[in-house]
C-alpha cells in the first residue's frame, strides 16, 4: 500500500500551505506529520482541523489521560495504525495501564480499568458501534465529567474518526513506533 498524498515539498507549497505548516509546526505538535501531511492539500481545513485537535488533545474538559484512552479506542475502531502508533506510546507514558491498550488492541473490553475510564471507553465504543450513547452511559459521564466533560468526549471521538478517514483514505504511512501495530 502506498501513501497517496505524500509530503508536499516546501518549494512546492503554496503561501497558504506554509502558513498552515508553519502553524502546525510552531504549536505543541513540533512537526507536521500524520494526519497534517494529506490534510495540507487544504489549508484552511488543516488550520482550524489541528486548532480543534489542540484543545481536545491538549486541554480537553476530560483531562489528558482519558483523552488519550479515547482516541486508542477510536483508532482501533478505524484500525487507523498511524494514531495507533502516535497514542499508544503517549497513553502508555500517561498512565493508561499496559493490559487496557493490549485489549483495546484485540478488540476486547479491558479488565480492571478504573471508573473513569470504564465510562470513557464504554462510551466511546457505543458511540462507535451502536452510533449512539446509551442512558445509562450517558449518566455515568455527565456524572463524572459534567456537560463540557461529555462534549469533549464526542468530540474527541469525532476528530479522531476525521483523522482516521484521512489517513485511512491517503493510505498515510505508519510511523515507526514503540507500540505494537495494531492486530488485523
Amino acid at each position: 500500500m502506498t501513501d497517496r498524498l505524500r509530503p508536499i515539498p516546501p518549494s512546492e507549497m503554496t503561501e497558504a500551505q506554509r502558513r498552515a505548516a508553519q502553524a502546525v509546526i510552531e504549536g505543541p505538535r513540533g512537526a507536521l506529520y500524520g494526519p497534517f501531511v494529506p490534510l495540507l492539500r487544504s489549508p484552511e481545513l488543516l488550520e482550524n482541523a489541528q486548532r480543534m485537535g489542540e484543545y481536545l488533545r491538549y486541554r480537553s474538559a476530560i483531562g489528558v489521560r482519558l483523552s488519550e484512552l479515547a482516541i486508542l479506542v477510536t483508532a482501533r475502531q478505524w484500525n487507523q495504525g498511524v494514531e495507533w502508533a502516535i497514542h499508544a506510546p503517549i497513553a502508555a507514558q500517561v498512565g493508561v495501564p499496559p493490559d487496557v491498550i493490549n485489549a483495546i488492541a484485540r478488540r476486547e473490553r479491558p479488565e480492571g480499568m478504573l471508573v473513569d475510564e470504564s465510562v470513557v471507553h464504554d462510551f466511546c465504543v457505543e458511540l462507535h458501534q451502536n452510533k449512539e450513547v446509551s442512558d445509562r452511559t450517558y449518566g455515568e459521564a455527565v456524572a463524572l465529567f459534567g456537560e463540557q466533560g461529555v462534549v469533549d468526549l464526542m468530540g474527541l471521538n469525532g476528530y479522531y474518526t476525521f483523522l482516521a478517514m484521512v489517513m485511512n483514505t491517503a493510505r498515510t504511512e505508519v510511523p515507526v513506533s514503540s507500540a505494537a501495530p495494531l492486530p488485523k
